[in-house]
């Protein structure tokens, strides 16, 4: 039997068909544009049944002995009386925000996330942190800020695609078609990336930046555009504000001055520069390279603003303004107390620049834990998360994490974090679950995230678990939905669409046809309602009113003033197609054949230290060491090495959080620079 559903095996949410025999998925295939032969493939996807049926599913509810680290199998009942009973000892003795939920990426961002700020947000907490300081919100509120909304790349239908800091050939495959789709027709292809990727092996230009300079690069780009004049003068003079401050700033960004800082030619700055302005319509994907940045905000504004002086806003084939779905925001903020601050409030515009985001400084978490900062954090709900492999700084955060009075992890798997729990609660699968996500929302098409097998053993999706919670403390009134399909039709109402409705149009449901230039009509999402070059909210708040504007900024690089003792340039990653994160090596068929716990340096670095392929390399830092095996390859240059990321989980040894750091934030974001640090290399001589 086949059913139409949406795989959450990462944060894709591509549309899905599945094969079921005797209630039991079988087999999964993804949904394109493109026929069969020609999409790309998913390992994820191909070991679905794999996942949801491995041997190492939590099955039960664990509840750690209190004398030892030894856990029992627990009812439902129990572990969720005991939770319950902690949240209201905490609240009585220190108040309701002594309290915190923790969110990862694995849960989705639509209607979980709502529901975890709902149930906090009743207790009388407002400290529901998700990781958006590392992923994405720090990105969507530079986009916001400049434009009033995130744009969506129109990739399919572009002249010119520049892809800077992602590489969807690994992380989204349907995204990466489009991209393919439009270059097999003719579109031009600029990547920015200090890694030759697949994408940057097929492009047109490749600009192999230095970590961490890529506001500076963009700020070049912008200054060659507005010195070569082609910018859209009729775009600008009607729709942007403060071009001439943007223009005054950008004339301190010449290719010339920063192109030796950031690896770069001058000549190719200037090369991509134009034909990005002069090839219509073009697009620019930006992506988790920036994230992970301390100044992610500004070199994200800055990027957003190159598409506003070229005019390739809300065009086809450009970068797209989004149709939202009328959605009920179902959170009572309102019901928290007025005086009440979140230990995120040392980065309240993060924290308010959206209704629905909330808090993200998940730094914040570990600050209140162990500095007691702005107050003490007593206990953690962590959801479909695994802080102490993906945070920045591992050692502290494992170290926040012991310190908690008491820690429930909700997941599918025993992680690293999840070890170290007091209860652990066994969730389901994506397939397990009927959900609404956030993808179906920020955008026109709706598309329902169907349950099409039985939840595997004592298993529970989020939503259940969170609504079985809220009523054992007392908040039965704000839960009263009985299914998901009850929350979710209670959520769309406004849009006048319901689950069922879904089910019967598996290919979903437009609210309104796709419109261009909407800006016409009912101008930008900003103060001005217009693009702004210049925020004047920035400014009033004591922050940089144009990207880059105060001075040249300082080296975004962690421990970049010890680099002589640490000579060698970190860069954090590979993300292989066939894990999320640090999730699914524990899956045999993913690890068969897998070589990706790698080191990659460059030829001439192995030459100089006499490493060979495969040879066990320490990488230090002055947080911490790790170890791997090299991998010889020029895809990185000469002084700087690639490593795996997301394997911490798999084996402590291989955390590259382990030489991250957490003391420098981006102070608008929180952003710690995760993804670039100075580090020394040295082979490990094996007996």
């Amino acid at each position: 039997m086949k059913k139409d559903t949406v795989c959450r095996l990462c944060s894709s949410c591509c549309p899905v068909e599945v094969e079921i025999e005797n209630n039991r998925l079988v087999s999964a295939k993804r949904k394109s544009f493109l026929p069969a032969g020609k999409r790309l493939p998913c390992p994820k996807l191909r070991a679905a049944a794999d996942i949801v049926y491995s041997p190492e599913r939590l099955k039960k509810p664990l509840i750690k002995e209190k004398h030892g680290n030894l856990f029992r199998e627990a009812s439902w009942d129990e572990a969720l009386k005991i939770i319950a009973d902690r949240f209201n000892y905490f609240k009585n003795e220190y108040g309701a925000s002594s309290t915190g939920w923790l969110r990862g990426m694995g849960a989705d961002w639509g209607g979980p996330w709502d529901y975890a700020n709902r149930l906090m947000n009743a207790f009388g907490s407002p400290n529901t942190i998700g990781n958006g300081s590392v992923c994405h919100v720090a990105r969507e509120m530079a986009h916001v800020f400049t434009y009033g909304a995130m744009t969506l790349p129109e990739a399919k239908n572009s002249k010119c695609i520049i892809v800077w800091g992602k590489n969807d050939m690994d992380t989204s495959p349907g995204a990466c078609e489009g991209i393919l789709y439009a270059r097999q027709n003719g579109a031009k292809l600029i990547v920015i990336d200090p890694v030759k990727t697949e994408l940057a092996s097929m492009a047109d230009i490749w600009l192999q930046i230095k970590p961490g300079h890529d506001g500076f690069l963009a700020m070049a780009m912008i200054n060659e555009i507005i010195s070569e004049k082609l910018y859209n003068a009729d775009f600008i003079k009607e729709w942007t504000t403060g071009f001439d401050q943007l223009k005054k700033t950008a004339t301190n960004y010449q290719a010339e001055k920063i192109a030796g800082d950031a690896w770069l030619d001058a000549d190719m700055i200037k090369n991509a520069a134009r034909l990005y302005a002069k090839t219509k319509p073009a697009c620019i994907i930006d992506g988790n390279g920036l994230d992970m940045q301390i100044d992610v905000f500004d070199s994200t504004r800055a990027i957003c603003m190159l598409r506003g002086i070229t005019g390739n806003i809300d065009q086809k084939g450009g970068d797209i303004i989004p149709q939202p779905v009328p959605f009920r925001n179902i959170q009572l903020k309102d019901r928290l107390r007025k005086d009440l601050k979140p230990i995120t409030c040392n980065y309240s515009l993060f924290g308010e620049f959206s209704e629905t985001w909330g808090h993200h400084v998940q730094s914040c978490v570990v600050d209140a834990i162990l500095d007691k900062k702005p107050y003490p954090l007593k206990m953690l709900i962590v959801q479909s998360g695994n802080p102490v492999v993906t945070m920045t700084d591992s050692k502290r955060v494992t170290r926040a994490m012991k310190n908690l009075e008491f820690m429930v992890v909700i997941d599918l798997f025993m992680t690293q974090t999840a070890k170290l729990a007091d209860i652990v609660l066994p969730a389901s699968s994506c397939f397990e679950k009927t959900q609404l996500n956030r993808a179906s929302i920020r955008h026109n098409r709706v598309i329902i995230q169907n349950q099409v097998i039985d939840r595997v053993a004592d298993s529970w999706p989020d939503w259940k678990i969170i609504f079985e919670l809220a009523r054992r403390l007392g908040l039965k009134k704000e839960f009263p939905w009985q299914t998901v399909e009850d929350v979710i039709d209670y959520q769309l109402e406004p849009s006048g669409i319901n689950v069922d409705m879904l089910r019967k149009n598996p290919a979903g449901i437009c609210i309104e046809n796709l419109k261009y230039k909407k800006y016409k009509t009912s101008g930008f999402g900003t103060p001005s309602a217009k693009i702004e070059f210049f925020s004047n909210k920035l400014k009033e708040n004591g922050y940089s009113p144009v990207p880059y504007s105060d001075s040249y900024a300082e080296n975004p690089i962690s421990f970049y003033d010890k680099r002589d003792e640490y000579p060698f340039l970190g860069i954090s990653g590979a993300r292989t197609n066939r894990f999320t994160h640090s999730q699914f090596r524990n899956i045999p068929s993913l690890l068969l054949n897998e070589k990706g716990c790698i080191i990659d340096i460059n030829p001439k670095d192995a030459c100089e230290k006499n490493i060979l392929d495969g040879n066990t390399l320490k990488v230090e830092t002055p947080k911490g060491c790790i170890y791997m095996k090299a991998n010889i390859s020029d895809i990185v240059r000469p002084n700087s090495i690639r490593i795996a990321w997301g394997w911490g989980d798999y084996n402590p040894d291989y955390n590259l959080n382990n030489l991250t750091s957490d003391e420098k934030r981006n102070n608008i974001t929180g952003t710690p620079s995760g993804r670039s640090f100075m580090c020394k290399v040295s082979k490990v001589v094996e007996r």
